[in-house]
């Protein structure tokens, strides 16, 4: 499977809480929510279309906890997005929580999985089985690891027209300089920028 980081993101980087005040309220963060004005069909429908390549999820222990009290009770077959998420397998990153409490909820407690111990070995290992996307969301410290191992193969970052100024970060340092390759670039109505990008080796330098 190819890993694949899915993420919204601010104009200045942040990825922290977009769905909603309570979602991320870590380190004194007062910005939750900041997505919600800028709901539209574009988006909505992008999302839809790259879940459809999703063969199992990959999840930091916050973002499973969201994702725990939420999909669960979206039932509807018609609701592309959450047949996904409740019915594919999803391996979630903990060292707190116990094989016992990695359980989702609803008509599919046996689909989560706990992965601990050397989390990119595990990582890789889930990356060999059959299937098309082991798909990241939010995630964020898990991602930090995961960035300086360079084992992401594709980023599709939707990039919202606001700045923030305070807030966890998907780039942050002590990742490794890559050059990224653009796949696909759109712009929606309200100014939402979805880039799909592959890393494409070291960074080159020059003067200009």
């Amino acid at each position: 499977m190819k890993l694949t980081v899915q993420t919204f993101l601010t104009l200045d980087g942040v990825m922290q809480a977009p769905g909603g005040p309570d979602e991320d309220p870590s380190d004194s963060f007062t910005h939750g929510g900041w997505q919600a004005p800028f709901a539209e069909p574009a988006a909505g429908e992008f999302v839809t279309e790259l879940n459809s390549h999703a063969s199992a999820f990959l999840l930091g222990r916050r973002t499973f906890d969201i994702f725990r009290r939420f999909w669960p009770d979206q039932t509807d077959p018609a609701n592309p997005i959450a047949t996904a998420i409740n019915s594919l397998p999803k391996h979630v990153v903990s060292n707190s929580l116990s094989a016992a409490d990695a359980k989702w909820r609803g008509e599919h407690p046996d689909t989560a999985h706990l992965v601990t111990g050397d989390v990119v070995a595990a990582v890789r290992a889930l990356k060999d089985e059959p299937g098309d996307e082991l798909q990241i969301w939010g995630s964020g410290k898990l991602l930090q690891t995961l960035l300086r191992h360079e084992v992401v193969d594709l980023f599709r970052l939707m990039t919202f027209p606001v700045v923030l100024g305070s807030g966890h970060r998907l780039f942050n340092d002590g990742i490794l300089p890559t050059t990224m390759r653009p796949v696909e670039l759109t712009v929606t109505d309200l100014g939402i920028f979805i880039g799909t990008y592959e890393p494409a080796g070291a960074v080159s330098h020059g003067q200009m």
